[in-house]
């Protein structure tokens, strides 16, 4: 177990340079220059420019740059945003929490409905069941996330006003967030209505983004029940005349889940980069939409930052993921 972890570890290492680096590289390619669009409506002097590019270290070539930055985050600064003078830092953290409850909330979504969706087709392998789930399923996993979000919010919010279009929640409460969640705040802060309004804010972007993550883990349950339905052990759990309950509970399902859980991990690491899209159609004050505005002023600091603090989230996923996965297999892990 420990060869197949400090391998695991080994690949993390180069993975996270080449997100420095990619992080560093592509906000770069974006036509602007960060100091006029910092100013605004301000005119901004060629000496007051010469000043402020020197302030940030942008007059310097960018392999130097580069190696700044590197030099930077090897003592765990990630810099300070252009636009707000903020530590990045203390910016995403104060962000990062509205992004992990929406994206949680798509997840186990997902989960709860796909896994057990995924178990009847294949039982029901053939019937009418089992043709509109992998119909819906091929549905939602091609649906646009911009064009599924917009469509929602006409039908349920403009049409229906069973939801609200953007936010958190209503503009009435108001209270100091205690851990970041607002489900939780609102249920600490004992006010009456702000659970409710929090949960009906959520309503809407936990089934965007939860929409395409349902349609994978559903057929990827399925393709593995199918396969392990069919193993020779199973057959013999039938023939003793065990409860269908137990065979497909515990015999099948049980080995199925080792392919079902790396689909969810997966599925956990594209909820975050989803997430930046969700949160832009809904106005949701997360880290998507924060990377997004600051992609628009060339807040350099805080995209660099925001999609390293991002992929280094997603990579620890993953990495737990492929423990989870040596655990439940030990073939894996013995390299077999």
């Amino acid at each position: 177990m420990l060869r197949f972890l400090l391998a695991r570890l080994g690949v993390l290492i180069p993975t996270f340079l080449g997100v420095t680096l990619l992080a560093f590289g592509l906000i770069r390619l974006i036509p602007g220059d960060p100091i006029l669009l910092m100013a605004g409506q301000h005119v901004v002097s060629d000496e007051q420019r010469a000043t402020l590019m020197q302030r940030y270290g942008f007059d310097q070539p960018l392999p130097v740059q580069y190696l700044t930055f590197l030099g930077e985050l090897a003592h765990g600064n990630l810099g300070q945003s252009i636009t707000t003078r903020q530590p990045v830092l203390n910016e995403f953290l104060t962000l990062f929490p509205a992004t992990v409850e929406l994206a949680l909330c798509a997840l186990l979504l997902a989960t709860l409905i796909g896994i057990p969706a995924g178990v009847i087709a294949a039982i029901r392998r053939g019937s009418v069941f089992d043709h509109v789930l992998m119909g819906t399923s091929l549905t939602g996993f091609s649906m646009p996330i911009f064009w599924w979000g917009l469509l929602l919010i006409i039908l349920f919010s403009g049409t229906l006003h069973w939801t609200p279009v953007s936010g958190r929640i209503d503009l009435l409460y108001f209270f100091e967030p205690v851990t970041g969640f607002m489900l939780i705040d609102s249920l600490l802060s004992g006010q009456e209505g702000a659970f409710t309004s929090a949960a009906r804010h959520l309503i809407l972007p936990t089934i965007v983004l939860g929409t395409i993550p349902l349609a994978i883990i559903a057929r990827q349950t399925r393709s593995a029940m199918l396969e392990v339905l069919n193993e020779d052990y199973v057959r013999t759990a039938r023939a003793k005349g065990l409860a269908p309950s137990r065979v497909v509970g515990v015999h099948a399902l049980r080995n199925a889940l080792i392919p079902v859980v790396t689909t969810i991990g997966l599925q956990a690491s594209s909820a975050f980069s989803g997430a930046i899209l969700t949160e832009t159609i809904f106005s949701w004050p997360g880290i998507g939409k924060w990377l997004v505005d600051a992609v628009g002023r060339r807040d350099y600091p805080s995209v660099q930052g925001g999609i390293l603090l991002i992929a280094s989230i997603v990579m620890l996923v993953n990495f737990s993921v492929d423990l989870i996965y040596g655990l439940l297999n030990p073939r894996i892990r013995h390299g077999r």
